[in-house]
Parts: structure tokens; C-alpha cells; sequence
């Protein structure tokens, strides 16, 4: 595992819930990642790790490398890739998202 893929692996295993996003949750760059932190915030999750990836370049590229998905933002829950933004919105709408992270 090369360096940006171990950096990426250990914010990933050592937050419970972490966002891969462009900009931040106080100010989102990109209306995905917008949307993202607006579905976060309506499930209540209080304790939020974001990473703003276009602050790091290899970061920005590595993730989707890590994940095998080609677009940001990313959402991990647990060490688990759970999706971007559209999957959020659907699991946000089903309920299942809501399950995730109340999962203690």
C-alpha cells in the first residue's frame, strides 16, 4: 500500500463516520458535497470527520482509487465505503441510511 492509500486507510479505520468532499461541512465547494453534508446533518450525525480534497491532491485522486468509485464526495461509515451523494439521498429516503449511523 503506497503512502496516500495508507493515509486515506487510516482516516477511513479511525473515524466512525468520514466524508471525502470538496470544501468542508461549513462550506461545501460543489452541490454534491453540499447535498451530502445536508443529509448527514438531517440524520443528526453529530460526530462528522471530513477531508477537504482539494486541499491534496493525491488524496483527491487516491480516493477513488481506494474506493474503486470515480467521483467525490465519498462517504465511509465504520471502515465501509457507502457511497456518494446520490446513494446517500436514496438511502436517506428509504431509512436505511438513518439505520447506519444510529448503529451503535
Amino acid at each position: 500500500m503506497d503512502d496516500v492509500q495508507q493515509r486515506i486507510d487510516e482516516l477511513v479505520k479511525g473515524n466512525r463516520v468520514v466524508l471525502f468532499m470538496k470544501g468542508n461541512a461549513q462550506f461545501p465547494m460543489c452541490g454534491f458535497s453540499g447535498r451530502a453534508i445536508q443529509v448527514l446533518k438531517a440524520c443528526g450525525v453529530g460526530e462528522l470527520k471530513t477531508f477537504n480534497v482539494l486541499e491534496d491532491e493525491e488524496v483527491r485522486q487516491g480516493i477513488k482509487d481506494y474506493a474503486q468509485w470515480p467521483t467525490i464526495p465519498q462517504l465511509y461509515v465504520d471502515g465501509e465505503f457507502v457511497g456518494g451523494s446520490d446513494i446517500m439521498m436514496e438511502m436517506y429516503q428509504s431509512g436505511e441510511l438513518q439505520q447506519l449511523l444510529t448503529k451503535a
